[in-house]
């Protein structure tokens, strides 16, 4: 759940785990900034696919655009705004609860504050590792 991504992001790894072939990606995808900080990325292109929340008595499936992105990332997908929008969902990032309307009541989809911290504890370490290799690569560069 990422409130401030105005972007669904889906990581070509989970692509592939998912058997979808990048050439049922669309090249209409815009670079965008903030997910690699201070960088611009390029997505691979873009994608279609149904997402569902729920249970089988209570749930709900919409199809969410995505810009796939080729670098690695420790989740399988970001949801942002837009996915937020189509589903009418509420995020309370305090409880780490997503909560929408069903046919049949309140959808809450939820983790655990130790699955969230770890989650985290990858993401810092994944963003030190990337801010290491861009150093390493720019001080190769200036000494040219």
């Amino acid at each position: 759940m990422d409130g401030d991504s105005g972007l669904n992001i889906l990581y070509a790894e989970t692509l592939a785990l998912m058997g979808i072939s990048k050439s049922r990606l669309r090249n209409d995808a815009s670079p965008f900034h903030v997910v690699v900080l201070g960088h611009r990325a390029h997505p691979l292109g873009q994608i279609d696919l149904p997402v569902c929340f729920g249970t089988p008595d209570n749930f709900r499936r919409e199809v969410l655009t995505f810009d796939v992105v080729g670098f690695p990332g420790t989740y399988h997908a970001i949801l942002g705004r837009p996915c937020y929008a189509k589903f009418m969902a509420v995020p309370n990032y305090t409880y780490l609860k997503l909560k929408m309307s069903g046919p049949n009541g309140i959808i809450t989809v939820s983790t655990t504050s130790q699955h969230a911290y770890q989650c985290d504890v990858e993401c810092i370490e994944q963003a030190e590792a990337l801010a290491e290799s861009l150093s390493i690569l720019t001080s190769l560069d200036d000494g040219d």
